[in-house]
């Protein structure tokens, strides 16, 4: 006999996008909405509201989860997305230009993201409270400032590809006034170019007329996974005058395992053959005589975390490899371990979760920012965002402008 257990992967899409209009009209999380609804269904013959006001006022208190508007630039596979609807963000609008990532997204979250971020007006955007952005990083990076400039490459804001896309939301945090930016990037941000790059970050989201707050944060302490990003959390001057006291958040004390994203069972393919397993092997040698360290990282104790998952894993799986014993030669992570390390585990049950090849699925992994780090930052924004939280009719709660519309806007893909 079929499995009749309830599985939420099994919701349409439609019915998903009703219940997701419902509790952003009533404001209210999507998990408690879909818990009222199925109650009042019980209260045979008794004529109760679909939303009941006791839950409505249960919401209203909390300052860990409630309604706010945000937009998700730069979007990638939607970690920004996921770690902000969890703390009870709504989004009104994404962006992200690669057609793979666009497809994870879409089979995800059931909206295509907006293309290139260049090709629609800063006036046409939404209005919102939260503006979400981890804009380019490769430009920063060390390794990708190494490989740019190994090549003659120019990299960080001469990158004129992907590094002046920082100056696009300056654009559009000047048209827009968003209240609250969260944007993240790589650790290295802060030391590319002498300190140059970071000056004039700095300087540029001042004179927008923002307090800034910075700080570089390690994901150990929420996945399994050493990885350190700059985050940089921004107040708009015209909403909170004064500065806010604004504290990032404080790190759980207990470490996560690699072993608890293990799976039991891999296919085969994820098993390095005999030529790649020496290749991988010279390349480190090779690298390790010139004094750097590209090269893999062998996981033999599972009990700890692994190094940095890379954008480039998916060329060679070098950076994170498991052992398989002494007999057998290592492994890569497989896609559902990728998933789990990134902190998507929610989303990628099976393999058949991510609509895309291994090879971009890698890359979109090792491209992402971790979802729970988002929430936890977040959440210590709703500490500031409470005190000027106000009623009203439309998506935003701080970008208080009249007629603002209830619906997001229908904008060409």
């Amino acid at each position: 006999m079929p499995d009749q257990s309830l599985l939420v992967r099994s919701v349409p899409a439609n019915l998903k996008r009703w219940i997701k209009d419902q509790s952003h009209n009533h404001n209210i999380n999507q998990n408690k909405f879909v818990i009222s609804a199925l109650r009042n269904l019980m209260l045979d013959g008794q004529d109760q509201p679909l939303f009941t006001e006791q839950i409505a006022h249960e919401v209203n208190r909390s300052i860990d989860s409630f309604p706010f508007g945000f937009i998700d630039l730069f979007a990638g596979i939607g970690g920004f997305r996921l770690g902000l609807e969890k703390i009870g963000g709504h989004c009104v609008f994404t962006s992200e230009w690669d057609k793979y990532s666009q497809q994870t997204y879409a089979a995800w979250f059931g909206d295509k993201p907006f293309g290139d971020i260049n090709e629609i007006a800063p006036s046409d955007i939404p209005d919102h409270d939260v503006l979400a952005a981890g804009f380019p990083c490769q430009p920063f990076s060390i390794a990708g400032v190494s490989k740019k400039r190994s090549l003659g490459v120019a990299d960080g804001f001469q990158c004129k590809k992907q590094g002046n896309l920082f100056f696009r939301i300056c654009e559009i945090v000047d048209e827009k006034k968003s209240p609250v930016l969260i944007l993240e990037n790589v650790k290295n941000l802060k030391s590319h170019d002498k300190k140059r790059t970071w000056l004039v970050i700095e300087s540029e989201l001042r004179n927008l007329g923002y307090h800034v707050f910075h700080k570089v944060i390690d994901a150990a302490h929420w996945v399994p996974q050493h990885r350190e990003r700059i985050f940089i959390v921004c107040f708009n001057k015209q909403v909170f005058p004064e500065r806010p006291d604004f504290q990032f958040p404080v790190e759980p004390e207990q470490k996560p395992m690699l072993s608890e994203i293990i799976e039991k069972t891999v296919d085969e393919k994820y098993t390095l053959t005999d030529h790649l397993w020496t290749y991988l092997q010279n390349y480190k040698k090779k690298h390790e005589a010139k004094g750097n360290g590209f090269g893999f990282g062998l996981i033999e104790d599972f009990s700890g975390t692994t190094r940095t998952l890379s954008a480039r894993y998916y060329k060679d799986g070098s950076e994170v490899l498991l052992s398989q014993g002494s007999r057998r030669n290592p492994r890569r992570l497989s896609i559902v371990e990728a998933a789990r390390l990134m902190g998507f585990g929610e989303l990628v049950q099976t393999r058949d979760d991510v609509p895309v090849s291994d090879t971009q699925a890698y890359k979109q992994f090792g491209n992402s920012v971790v979802p729970a780090v988002v929430s936890a930052v977040g959440q210590e924004c709703l500490k500031v965002i409470h005190k000027k939280w106000v009623e009203q009719s439309s998506n935003c709660i701080l970008n208080n402008k009249s007629n603002a519309p209830r619906q997001r806007k229908r904008l060409a893909k």
